[in-house]
Formats: structure tokens, C-alpha cells, sequence
């Protein structure tokens, strides 16, 4: 089993830049592809972005494209989630999450093991 923990989340601007952090603890962190997910007040638990295990993959909601950079240390059991050009739609909880079978499917249910999510909230 793995914990998740994020953290990074906060207030910013629109238009500013953000990087979340997923620390693991537990397992080697390579044993999981890796996921971001965020939920909105009100809405579902949306996919934002998803990475390999070796890292050599990743994927991206059609939203965030080349706004937002997932990347993974598995030296440091680290995943990452850098957000730039950030809108007030991009305002939720993030949350950090471990796919031990991942068939890259968006989905949450391929996901195994999730963070307790940080806030990231932007002002227009």
C-alpha cells in the first residue's frame, strides 16, 4: 500500500503559475503509473493529467494541454504537477493518485490509491 500526500495548492492570479507536489510513502512509487485529478465544487472528480511508470508516457486533459507538465521522480518517490497560464476554471481540489494497473483509461475507478487533495484556488 502507498499514502499520497500533495501539497503546493494555494491562491493565484489568473494568468499566474503553480507547482503541486505528490510525496509517497510506503512502496516505491515506480510500482504505480500516477495521475492528477481535480474536482470543482459541485462537479465530478475530473482527470487532468497522467504519467508512466518510467515516466516516458504522459497525458493530458484537452483543457490543461500545454498549460500544465506532469513529471515523476522515482528516486524521490515524487510526482509533480507544474500549472502555468492558470485560469479561474482551473479553481479545485487536486488530488494526487496511484494506478498500480493502469490501462490508461481517464477513469478514477483505474486508480488505486488517492492523496487527501489540495486547494488551489485563481482570482480573476
Amino acid at each position: 500500500q502507498v499514502q499520497l500526500v500533495e501539497s503546493g495548492g494555494t491562491l493565484v492570479q489568473a494568468g499566474g503559475s503553480l507547482k503541486l507536489s505528490c510525496a509517497a510513502s510506503g512502496r516505491r512509487l515506480s510500482s504505480y503509473a500516477m495521475g492528477w485529478f481535480r474536482q470543482a465544487p459541485g462537479k465530478e472528480r475530473e482527470f487532468v493529467a497522467g504519467i508512466s511508470w518510467g515516466g516516458n508516457n504522459t497525458y493530458y486533459a484537452d483543457s490543461v494541454k500545454s498549460r500544465f507538465t506532469i513529471s515523476r521522480d522515482n528516486a524521490k518517490n515524487t510526482v509533480s504537477l507544474q500549472m502555468s497560464s492558470l485560469k479561474p476554471e482551473d479553481t479545485a481540489v487536486y488530488y494526487c493518485a496511484a494506478s498500480r494497473y493502469w490501462s490508461g483509461s481517464y477513469s478514477t475507478n483505474e486508480y488505486d490509491y488517492w492523496g487527501q487533495g489540495t486547494q488551489v484556488t485563481v482570482s480573476s
